[in-house]
């Protein structure tokens, strides 16, 4: 009997064991709870913005780079592939990897890490926990609730870290991070495809770009050796396509040495159900100690050769001008925003003051794509443009 014939290994997270949502509801009558959560976030308003958020290149600068929405699906890809082949719950997994960067901020790091700046005296900012904002407050879809209401599952795989601080303030889904436990191995391994589409897609973005070279990237253990096999196997295959083939074979070479891995794990923990795997007292989803090894190198490459390149970080100043000079320019005359987000902004500042304005005004910046934020950026401080 295959993998998918089987039913869900007793660890992994069903219908049946969930927590349930944050409001009450009926269950769904043609398919099941993780599917509603999944379902409900590629409908979201968030998920379509995603299209046209940046990944390492902002929106503008090509057809054929990655986007938040593209990494996105390509995280579930992967996530689904591992989650089928261990018996985990391929749609809690999939859910996962679709919401958990629904928070992001245009342009990037570089754009959370100007709207963190602005935001230090309020709590600062940071989009793992903007995204359990968003689906938990920011979308407004249902006549019932704000936000999504999806499953405590799906709410702790999004919530990848937190400080104590903000975790006492989130309630059940915080309570994690006080307690020094672990969430369920459907959040853990979302986490950890994550990773790993981003380190291979930054690899393939990075060169097409030309920012990189097969030449400097071969100094990386992992892809030197995967690029040996590639001629070996293919000597007369050359451009893109070699390129393709050792990207595939550097996902391949990852997802199967998690699931090696982390099946060990699994068998010497022998974990019951989906509780015992919260107080294992360390993650059972796992790479080998020689893969983390080969993922230091290469990440350690990627952030010195492509994220601080010298392009990159024109762009990245250029981003970080754009996020404050919006925030600083909204926090000053409210006016500005929108008359719907301006009514947002009186309501959060009469219930909590100075904190609650600047609250508000994050949020309508984070929701904003690379070329709306440019554009609106242009709109209050090009004097040569009519608004």
């Amino acid at each position: 009997m295959t993998v998918t014939d089987r039913r869900l290994a007793p660890y992994a997270a069903s219908d049946a064991t969930s927590r349930g949502r944050r409001w009450p509801e009926p269950p769904p009558r043609c398919r099941g709870e993780y599917q509603r959560d999944r379902d409900r976030v590629v409908h979201s308003t968030a998920f379509r913005r995603l299209e046209y958020k940046t990944q390492v290149f902002v929106n503008h600068e090509g057809d054929l780079y990655r986007t938040r929405l593209t990494h996105s699906l390509e995280v579930a890809q992967i996530g689904r592939s591992i989650a089928r082949a261990m018996g985990l719950n391929e749609d809690l997994t999939e859910a996962i990897a679709l919401a958990h960067d629904l928070g992001h901020t245009p342009f990037g790091h570089a754009g959370q890490e100007a709207l963190n700046h602005c935001m230090a005296q309020w709590g600062g900012f940071e989009h793992n926990i903007q995204s359990l904002r968003v689906v938990d407050r920011l979308e407004e879809k249902y006549a019932g609730f704000d936000g999504l209401n999806l499953t405590f599952e799906c709410r702790e795989g999004i919530l990848k870290h937190c400080s104590p601080a903000r975790a006492r303030e989130l309630g059940e889904v915080g309570e994690r991070f006080l307690r020094q436990t672990h969430p369920g191995l459907e959040a853990q391994l979302a986490n950890l495809a994550d990773e790993i589409a981003y380190n291979s897609h930054d690899v393939d973005d990075g060169l097409r770009s030309g920012l990189i070279t097969i030449e400097q990237i071969r100094e990386v253990t992992l892809f030197r050796t995967l690029h040996d096999e590639v001629l070996e196997a293919y000597p007369r295959l050359t451009g893109r396509r070699v390129i393709h083939e050792v990207v595939r074979r550097l996902i391949d070479r990852q997802v199967v040495d998690l699931i090696t891995t982390s099946q060990k794990r699994l068998k010497e923990s022998a974990p019951e159900d989906i509780e015992a795997v919260r107080n294992a007292g360390c993650p059972l989803i796992a790479f080998s100690e020689e893969m983390l090894a080969l993922n230091r190198e290469l990440k350690q490459f990627l952030r010195q050769r492509l994220y601080r390149h010298y392009r990159v970080t024109r762009m990245s100043v250029k981003a970080a001008r754009v996020i404050s000079e919006l925030f600083e320019a909204f926090k000053g005359d409210p006016g500005l925003l929108p008359p719907e987000s301006q009514q947002h902004v009186e309501r959060a500042a009469a219930e909590k003051g100075e904190a609650g304005r600047a609250r508000v005004i994050a949020d309508y910046i984070a929701g904003m794509t690379d070329r709306y934020a440019i554009a609106e950026h242009q709109r209050l401080f090009d004097p040569m443009h009519t608004t």
